[in-house]
């Protein structure tokens, strides 16, 4: 019989499992020492721009002798931190982030392409519904309402006839067709009605003028306005516009249009690029930009009273990608810029600023979701959007402007009653 020969040894098998566990345990020494010095570095970051938050956000209730003083460190603060940030661009600002800011940019701004220092991008955002006072057997109840009005035509067809078929009474808009205001609107705009627009003080006003084209929009408090809806302010509307700002004491800015649309400017740039532009009696400064999406940017701003030297922050979403006498693509993302707002305006008192370009059509629909989803939210039993909507109309004319917009607002109310339905326990 032929003798078997001894086994040998395989030369890949040859590594010490001690040697392997040793280097194992190296990998893993050097990575958490890498992680923990990232994580003191941006824990040291984060630290400096919370206490310089914090103070910005004091400074609104400053009112004493050195404001000015107060403020200006503050802004020479907030551009020194840009300026330390500026060489680490490349770590925030991947490649793709970079080309959304310029393309955003030159899509929907009709001036100069902006400087990057005060822009930050955030790729993703989502806000989960609020919490809400409706139980779960009226939410069904309402959305089987909504889902019936989509889905039977005819009922959706009449139902919009009769919108257009109200007149609101009264409906004088003679304060507006003077000579001296007719300047102040839009061309082809809507004009406010006598009873029910915003006076600015005469005495504060470049042209010692009242008049701005703005309707304060009441919810269930005839006394204090849930909303201002605005036309966009023209060139020679600006210093208006802050001066309202400033009066209403608004600190939540909406707004609903690009600055221009295939050429035609449906809004005259009311900020700065960067850095601060004076307005009249109001300095405007632009503290910070932030991109979340391709949809909609967020902006803070420091304004100021020079004649009082009162300081105050106005923060301004920008919802950039909804045209003119149309819709936005998605309801969803519409819910979300909504969330966005209302997580910033909770727990105020003031009116929300919405303004399109002519502050009607697209402010109307805005308006006309959040009014319903609010009353909603606060345990209404019985909702009725032809009446909500006829309410709107009797207090600024031609708020929602087309069917599509209207089935918009039915179909925007259904879906955010759809989650919060889910988000609700079972």
């Amino acid at each position: 019989s032929t003798p078997i020969p001894p086994s040998r040894p395989n030369p890949r098998l040859g590594v010490e499992p001690g040697n392997f566990l040793i280097l194992v345990v190296v990998s893993m020494v050097f990575i958490v020492m890498v992680l923990g010095m990232s994580g003191a570095l941006y824990c040291l970051r984060y630290r400096s721009h919370h206490k310089l938050k914090e103070k910005l956000t004091g400074l609104g209730s400053y009112t004493g002798h050195d404001a000015t003083t107060a403020y200006q460190d503050l802004c020479r603060q907030r551009m020194a931190v840009q300026t330390s940030e500026h060489g680490d661009r490349s770590e925030v600002f991947h490649p793709s982030h970079t080309s959304r800011i310029n393309s955003v940019s030159s899509q929907f701004s009709d001036g100069p392409m902006q400087s990057p220092s005060a822009r930050s991008s955030t790729s993703s955002w989502s806000e989960e519904p609020t919490q809400t006072n409706m139980d779960i057997s009226t939410g069904h109840m309402i959305l089987s309402y909504m889902e019936d009005h989509l889905q039977n035509k005819d009922r959706l067809d009449k139902e919009w006839e009769a919108l257009c078929s109200y007149q609101a009474e009264p409906a004088a808009c003679a304060v507006g067709q003077e000579e001296q205001n007719v300047q102040r609107n839009r061309p082809r705009g809507v004009l406010v009605y006598d009873h029910s627009r915003v006076i600015l003080k005469p005495e504060n006003n470049q042209s010692r003028s009242d008049y701005i084209n703005a309707s304060p929009i009441m919810d269930h408090d005839p006394r204090n306005p849930a909303y201002i809806s605005a036309q966009g302010p023209l060139p020679s509307t600006v210093a208006d516009f802050w001066q309202m700002v400033w009066e209403s004491g608004c600190v939540v800015i909406v707004m609903l249009t690009p600055l221009a649309e295939n050429g035609i400017k449906q809004c005259h740039q009311y900020w700065p690029d960067e850095g601060s532009d004076l307005y009249h009696t109001y300095e405007v400064n632009l503290v910070s930009e932030h991109i979340w999406c391709d949809d909609f940017l967020v902006r803070s701003f420091y304004l100021k009273n020079v004649q009082t030297n009162e300081t105050r922050t106005v923060t301004q979403f920008h919802f950039l990608s909804w045209m003119d006498q149309n819709v936005p693509e998605s309801a969803r993302t519409l819910l979300d810029f909504r969330r966005k707002v209302n997580k910033c305006y909770r727990g105020r008192s003031c009116p929300i600023i919405v303004h399109c370009s002519d502050g009607a059509g697209r402010s109307g629909t805005y308006i006309l979701i959040d009014m319903v989803l609010n009353k909603m939210a606060k345990g209404a039993k019985e909702i009725d959007i032809a009446a909500t909507l006829e309410h709107l109309r009797d207090q600024r004319s031609g708020m929602v402007q087309t069917k599509e917009q209207f089935e918009f607002a039915l179909t925007a109310v259904a879906e955010e009653v759809n989650a919060i339905l889910k988000a609700l326990p079972q």
